[in-house]
């Protein structure tokens, strides 16, 4: 009787497992290094393929590496083929060399990597050794550059963002101004280069003749986590006379708003997504449309229309980015007068997206960036 008992136990075990193994899920995200309820890239991008996916009562789920390495992002994507994904969508930079390995190992699945394009360079030459070429590769193979034709690599104009962000808070009446950055990669300085440039342009319409962005107060943090160093280097420049800090820096832009929350007056900028149901202390957010370009790639996946083998930029002309007038905290910046700046963009204001580009840009204006700032960028 007790061998019977057992067979059927183990039995029954078996086929819960089975059935466990039969489920695939369609869709699949793998987040970067933070997680999917970040407030930030990776909730924002989830939230795009969650609205499409139940909309079309499509099987889908989300992968978070056990590391941040290479290897460790290509097996979370190894998970979510085995798990029978036929796309993946992968946010940020740090999948430019596993989707770069993932898109030929997986020929029949599709890819798409927001904020990069793939790639399986690991070094890149600084060009400070002309004669020295300091490249370094994942396969040990020559640069290589290649998006196949089932892998999209889409972009955004952050610094368009950025702009819409400093303008607007320099226009309402704040002009102490801080940039933090997470890590210096290029969506991050277009957020601080469009930030700069918006609060600029904003004090030349209010003939703010002395308006100076302090360099001292633009920097990036080295990471995207949280980290109580943070939140007193954020207490520090609050206390020192910044009236608000643009936080482009992920999880990290938590600890900023902590300092926020525990002073009057001290604002935050947030970051990719609508991050005002966090805290009273955030002003706006300059927003990415992560999640709209995840909900519309895969509605371009489902209708056959998938754009692979492409990288495009999504623009203030394509609603990717912007602010979010309806949750803002402004007090006399509204939205005809956003409305008026955002019609501008692209078109009368090119808004820069380099540092040399900045420079250039502010001194048109008759402002000159204080020495070394451009260093900092």
């Amino acid at each position: 009787m007790k061998k019977i008992l057992a067979l059927l136990v183990l039995f029954s075990v078996g086929f819960v497992l089975a059935s466990c193994g039969s489920e695939t899920y369609e869709i699949a995200m793998i987040t970067d290094t933070g997680d999917i309820d970040d407030g930030s890239f990776n909730q924002g991008t989830w939230e795009g393929i969650e609205e499409y996916a139940k909309e079309n009562d499509i099987s889908h789920k989300y992968y978070k590496p056990q590391g941040e390495s290479v290897d460790d992002y290509i097996s979370a994507i190894d998970l979510a083929v085995a798990g029978g994904a036929k796309i993946v969508i992968t946010p940020g930079f740090y999948f430019e060399i596993p989707i770069y390995v993932a898109q030929t190992k997986y020929p029949e699945v599709n890819f798409v990597i927001l904020d990069g394009s793939p790639h399986n360079v690991t070094v890149f030459d600084d060009a400070t050794t002309p004669d020295v070429d300091e490249t370094q590769t994942y396969d040990g193979e020559d640069p290589d550059f290649t998006i196949a034709e089932n892998t999209l690599s889409i972009f955004f104009n952050e610094h368009e963002a950025g702009f819409l962000a400093g303008y607007a808070v320099v226009k309402d009446g704040l002009d102490e101004l801080g940039f933090m950055g997470g890590i210096a990669v290029p969506a991050v300085q277009r957020f601080g280069i469009g930030y700069v440039a918006g609060a600029y342009y904003a004090a030349k319409e209010l003939e703010l003749t002395s308006f100076a962005f302090d360099a001292d107060y633009y920097t990036y943090l080295g990471s995207f986590g949280p980290s109580d160093d943070f939140k007193t280097m954020a207490a520090t420049w609050y206390d020192s006379g910044v009236d608000v800090i643009h936080a482009a820096a992920g999880g990290a832009g938590f600890s900023v708003m902590a300092a926020a929350n525990e002073r009057d007056d001290a604002w935050l900028v947030g970051v990719d997504s609508d991050q005002s149901d966090a805290s009273d202390s955030v002003i706006t957010s300059a927003l990415k449309g992560v999640g709209t370009a995840a909900y519309d790639v895969l509605e371009e996946f489902y209708s056959d229309d998938f754009n692979g083998g492409n990288s495009i930029s999504l623009s203030a002309a394509d609603n990717a980015v912007g602010l979010p007038m309806d949750t803002s905290r402004f007090t006399t910046f509204n939205q005809a007068a956003y409305d008026a700046i955002f019609a501008k963009l692209g078109d009368t204001v090119i808004v820069p997206s380099s540092a040399a580009d900045l420079a250039t840009f502010v001194s048109g204006l008759g402002y000159t960036l204080e020495e070394g700032f451009t260093d900092k960028i």
